[in-house]
């Protein structure tokens, strides 16, 4: 099998894109970004299907269902045209974010690398190759919270369209096999409690299902409290 097919084990970045989505920006009071923008998660952070988010002491933990890329052929300066050569699948994931710590780290102009970075603060499901999707740019991804849809958009909805994203993350860093990109996240964003039962589908056009993602969450017990 391959790196790429092994990337929650072998892949050795996160590279998650922000504000790709014009709903979700406007739902967090964002402004709209001229150029994409990333953060970066680290490869600790995946928590596989089936798994249990923590939620760490004195968090407000939310919740970001979105379209995963998976890199086959790393590169340098990749062109648009060239990109879609080096994708070598996708994968369902969500982007767990302690929101009440990233309200206050964005007030000081402080990195976001805590609120994104915790351990099983990246859900993710199985690798999906490129054969398997017939266009990423119209996909559905949704998201239930104890069977209540809280997120159901489509990637068409993207501002900055796949092929632009590997071209600009690879003009500031070079992309190797076995990377992850997160496209970004549909509005509907909110809360997940201890407790909670989460489940999450990637569906393409005719409704058939690409990919599933289910987890549950808890209270972490120890480890890190934050404190406003």
């Amino acid at each position: 099998m391959s790196a790429a097919a092994q990337f929650v084990r072998q892949g050795k970045k996160i590279v998650a894109i922000g504000r790709n989505y014009s709903e979700h920006i406007k739902e967090l009071n964002n402004a709209r970004t001229k150029e994409p923008f990333f953060f970066l998660k680290p490869t600790t952070s995946y928590l596989p299907t089936g798994g249990k988010v923590e939620i760490p002491r004195g968090v407000v933990a939310h919740h970001e269902v979105e379209l995963g890329l998976v890199i086959g052929k790393g590169g340098r300066d990749i062109s648009q045209d060239a990109a879609e050569s080096h994708i070598a699948g996708y994968a369902l994931a969500v982007d767990m974010t302690a929101r009440n710590m990233q309200d206050e780290v964005k007030k000081k102009g402080l990195p976001w690398s805590a609120v994104k970075g915790f351990d099983t603060f990246t859900p993710i499901g199985s690798f999906i190759p490129k054969s398997s999707v017939s266009d990423a740019h119209d996909l559905m991804l949704s998201l239930k919270i104890n069977g209540v849809i809280k997120q159901n958009g489509t990637t068409g909805d993207m501002i900055f369209r796949i092929p632009r994203l590997i071209e600009h993350i690879s003009s500031i860093m070079t992309l190797e096999e076995g990377d992850l990109i997160l496209t970004g996240t549909p509005s509907g964003v909110g809360p997940v409690n201890p407790g909670d039962s989460v489940e999450c589908t990637l569906a393409d056009p005719t409704g058939k299902v690409l990919a599933e993602l289910k987890f549950t969450t808890e209270s972490r017990g120890g480890g890190y409290q934050f404190t406003p």
